[in-house]
């Protein structure tokens, strides 16, 4: 047979576990300096534009059929 498990305690666990895990990630998104928050946003654009450079266009004579 399992442990005994103290259901109240199980719960608090998995919330502290929850709320640490948010704010691991909070503190990756907003903890960086200005200069790297602006290197980071400097490549989503240059990726975002490379994928829009890469985008097929439909013709007009496909658009009239």
């Amino acid at each position: 047979m399992g442990d005994v498990v103290n259901l109240r305690r199980a719960r608090k666990e998995r919330d502290r576990r929850v709320k640490d895990d948010a704010a691991q990630a909070k503190r990756a998104a907003f903890g960086r300096s200005k200069s790297e928050r602006e290197l980071t946003a400097a490549q989503a654009q240059l990726e975002s534009a490379r994928l829009e450079a890469h985008r097929r266009e439909r013709e007009e004579a496909d658009d009239q059929a």
